[in-house]
């Protein structure tokens, strides 16, 4: 029988996941949940198990991908694209990194914005700044 803390420790991650847009994930493997909060509560690690499951929730993942990181000519601006999809944006001279979820939220170390999700109206935007 799963511990109830368990249980409810997932229901927090599915929601979290939902709001990133991650509606199609269950987490079917409960013992990954169970840990001790001591252990993997940083935003780091919480941050790592979460991308996991982003990555379990990709329906086409049997097909070959096609990875290329692109970037603008005055070498400003970095992006990541698979398949001909953006999933993230670096922008070195502005101090911004963006991406599909948003996650993990900055700690302002480094970046200066508060705004990390990658829209595609943020794409548009790089393109018609350059």
């Amino acid at each position: 029988m799963t511990h109830p803390a368990t249980i409810a420790r997932n229901d927090r991650l599915e929601d979290r996941l939902s709001m990133h847009g991650i509606t199609q994930t269950k987490i079917t493997y409960l013992p990954y949940l169970e840990f001790e909060d001591d252990m993997f509560a940083s935003p780091f690690e919480s941050g790592c198990r979460m991308m996991i499951l982003n990555v379990a929730n990709v329906t086409d993942k049997h097909k070959p991908s096609t990875l290329k990181i692109l970037w603008t000519e005055d070498e400003s601006k970095a992006f990541l694209s698979i398949n001909n999809y953006y999933h993230a944006v670096f922008d070195f001279r502005n101090k911004a990194g963006y991406c599909r979820t948003g996650f993990p939220e900055s700690n302002n170390s480094w970046t200066k914005i508060k705004e990390r999700i990658l829209t595609d109206t943020l794409i548009d935007s790089f393109s018609k700044s350059e």
